[in-house]
């Protein structure tokens, strides 16, 4: 995909201490991040963390109350429409026409971009190959599938070849044969050189395409890192997840430093530590036996509980 100036920035985004406000409420508070040229980079949280709202902001489709933000080195309020020019969006809301066919779509956006005759029509026809859709350009939207639809935004969304695609929770409402076939398509975007910045709430979407990612929770981000050096940070390699039994549980403080930290929501205790058959090996030793419990990989939700103290809401 190549870019308007000629040129390849170090980074597609700069924010510092972006902020917004809608009346009395601070929907994003004073935030720090950088996207870099190539990567794919997500924001996780739950709904109503700021997300939206900071992508608004990032295509230009609102302007922030304060702090600097800058895209492809343009600022975003003296320089929306250059900005507009060279990003391509998926919004959570879906802006398809529900009258229009597949390939009208395709090309009423096009138009948007200067694009019409010969030229728009390959383009759509290669786009919608490229998603899975080809024999579907003359199909109505009602008959398509809900993962069809968000496959056809992204191809929308590419009308343009841009070199940045925001994906506002790309994913939401999809079975999980959809939400596979959309992962694969951002793969292979990003193999093309297309930056992506992306919004989820999604634990395994964000370990699976994310390089690197930010968590966000009431309007402010608290980690920063790719998904393992977040998982080693706030977490373990592994966690060993102990049902009832929390008043035989010995004290983490006697378990010879296995246990990194230890966590109780309801019945369950989560132990964090760097080597589970250890740890269990240890309890034995100690005359505990769980009769429930589970030994796994950490994982992002964990660096989410950790971090935030809940569980993200689906």
């Amino acid at each position: 995909m190549s870019g308007g100036e000629g040129t390849r920035e170090a980074s597609v985004v700069e924010a510092q201490a972006l902020s917004k406000r809608y009346g009395p409420v601070e929907a994003v508070r004073g935030i720090d991040f950088i996207v870099r040229t190539g990567e794919r980079f997500g924001f996780l949280g739950v709904n109503g963390a700021g997300k939206t709202t900071t992508m608004k902001m990032i295509y230009c489709r609102i302007a922030p109350s304060a702090g600097s933000l800058r895209v492809f080195g343009l600022d975003s309020a003296a320089h929306a429409m250059a900005i507009k020019r060279r990003i391509g969006v998926v919004a959570q809301e879906s802006a398809i026409d529900p009258e229009l066919s597949v390939n009208e779509n395709m090309l009423l956006y096009a138009a948007f971009f200067g694009m019409s005759g010969a030229r728009a029509r390959l383009k759509a026809d290669e786009l919608l190959r490229f998603v899975g859709l080809e024999g579907k350009g003359k199909a109505h939207i009602r008959e398509l599938s809900g993962g069809m639809k968000r496959r056809l935004s992204i191809a929308r969304a590419l009308m343009n070849d841009p070199e940045l695609l925001v994906l506002d929770e790309p994913t939401t409402g999809l079975d999980p044969q959809g939400r596979l076939l959309v992962w694969e398509k951002l793969s292979l975007l990003r193999a093309q050189g297309v930056t992506l910045l992306l919004t989820t709430h999604y634990m395994e979407e964000a370990a699976r395409l994310c390089d690197r990612l930010v968590i966000m929770d009431a309007g402010r981000i608290y980690a920063e890192g790719t998904p393992a050096e977040l998982i080693a940070q706030y977490a373990a390699s592994d966690v060993l997840e102990i049902v009832g039994d929390a008043a035989a549980l010995p004290d983490p403080a006697t378990l010879d430093g296995l246990v990194r930290r230890s966590e109780r929501h309801g019945e369950t205790s989560y132990l964090y530590t760097d080597d589970g058959p250890a740890l269990l090996g240890r309890l034995g030793a100690l005359g505990f036996e769980s009769r429930r419990h589970v030994a796994r990989p950490a994982t992002l939700e964990d660096v989410f509980l950790n971090i935030t103290g809940r569980e993200l809401a689906e």
